[in-house]
């Protein structure tokens, strides 16, 4: 994976997680790597629960959610984060 890729991911996980912060009122001592870790984490539920809702093309990994089922499967994340753990 070139370094470029990673720096992608990374920024855009912590946008997802900033916006999953946003959405769910309340106070999170979470910092950068944390923040970054729900928008990474997010977009992996994202994708997962929309090749629940409709399966992905034939040959493709992942379902091509896209931002907006990211930014929900971080407030899923998120939920779990406060009343579970």
């Amino acid at each position: 994976m070139h370094p470029l890729h990673i720096l992608w991911a990374v920024l855009t996980g912590f946008v997802i997680g900033l916006l999953a912060r946003a959405i769910m009122p309340g106070a999170d001592p979470m910092g950068f790597l944390l923040t970054t870790a729900l928008g990474i984490g997010g977009s992996l539920v994202g994708g997962f629960v929309g090749g629940l809702v409709s399966k992905p093309k034939e040959g493709a990994p992942f379902h091509p959610a896209g931002f907006l089922m990211s930014v929900v499967g971080a407030v899923i994340l998120l939920f779990l984060w406060r009343h579970v753990l």
